[in-house]
């Protein structure tokens, strides 16, 4: 009787300790739509919030884009549990027109090694305006043609 309900406790304890590393950071919105904007806008920003749902401060050691037009930002110090942290993700839209889609990887530390997760932003970027791009030429006619 003993062993059986020492085996349940261990049982249960590995299972709370599997489901625990399973399931680190929680996000409101892991993926951010910016719309239809505007090449000459130049940047739009967006907050990602999270929670830390482990039992141990939680550090970002790297965020990083796939590409150099999107710029992630992050506290460096620790987010203890049941606390919210936040990524900061900017997309720069000069020179971009057309639709985007970029991930942004997230590698941090929980206590039991290093966990690996992801974001990610889409949108579309409407191109400047060819008015702005080519001069309008003008011909104008004298009496004498």
């Amino acid at each position: 009787m003993k062993k059986s309900i020492i085996i349940t406790v261990l049982l249960l304890a590995c299972t709370t300790l599997f489901a625990q590393e399973k399931k680190i950071m929680e996000f409101k919105e892991r993926n951010h739509d910016f719309g239809v904007v505007q090449e000459e806008i130049g940047k739009v920003t967006y907050i990602f919030r999270f929670i830390n749902t482990s039992l141990s401060p939680l550090t970002l050691k790297n965020v990083k884009a796939s590409c150099g037009c999107t710029t992630p930002v992050w506290s460096k110090a620790p987010v203890g549990p049941g606390e919210m942290g936040e990524i900061t993700v900017t997309y720069n839209t000069k020179g971009r027109p057309g639709t985007f889609q970029k991930s942004i990887t997230i590698i941090g530390d929980a206590g039991n090694g290093e966990f690996v997760d992801k974001i990610f932003i889409r949108g579309q970027v409407m191109p400047a305006s060819d008015t702005e791009l080519v001069p309008i030429k003008t011909t104008y006619k004298t009496k004498n043609n």
